[in-house]
């Protein structure tokens, strides 16, 4: 089936990305694939996926804000009754997982690209912030103030970062180790 680009805007993006998401679980399409092989792949044409995307990574890009607003809302629920502590586990524990390796890899390469052209990822730039104010409201909550829980949570966002990427490179270093490392220094300084 191919969606009409006679419909708004908005309606056939947002049905058009749910299509993207369907098609590809928790992974993402690999950055050496086709605008043509996804369209394939999700039933529809290449010239719609240009159309509301822009170009590959544009529908990496997209695909990764929304799997990430997902789990976001699932860690956010979490955080309600946990501790920063909690959360930091709970973030490590869902983007480690086996079925997110495509996604962390892709994660990673459109990072690389917004860091070359940020005006071109405004949205995805803005959105990777999400995860850091949810941990310094924690930290607000277990009595930092507001700059030291901010500081806190934004060394921890880079450090789980940096350890993705090292897992991504080279899986199997004791990554997991190194989070409780993280949490045990922000423990020593409290």
């Amino acid at each position: 089936m191919i969606l009409s680009s006679s419909e708004p805007k908005g309606g056939a993006r947002e049905r058009l990305l749910a299509r993207l998401l369907e098609a590809f679980g928790e992974g993402l399409p690999s950055p050496e694939v086709s605008l043509r092989e996804i369209a394939a792949r999700t039933e529809t044409s290449h010239a719609l996926l240009r159309y509301h995307f822009g170009s590959l990574t544009g529908v990496l890009a997209a695909m990764l804000r929304a799997q990430r607003s997902r789990d976001n809302e699932r860690l956010f629920a979490a955080a309600r009754q946990g501790t920063f502590d909690d959360l930091v586990v709970a973030i490590w524990r869902t983007y480690t997982r086996p079925e997110r390796l495509s996604r962390i890899r892709g994660f990673f390469h459109v990072v690389g690209l917004a860091a070359y052209s940020p005006e071109d990822f405004r949205e995805f730039i803005d959105s990777l912030d999400d995860l850091t104010q949810m941990l310094a409201s924690l930290a607000e909550h277990e009595g930092l103030d507001a700059r030291e829980a901010r500081t806190t949570a934004t060394v921890t966002i880079a450090a789980m970062r940096g350890l993705l990427l090292q897992e991504v490179l080279t899986p199997g270093v004791h990554s997991a180790d190194a989070v409780a490392l993280i949490l045990r220094i922000r423990g020593a300084r409290g």
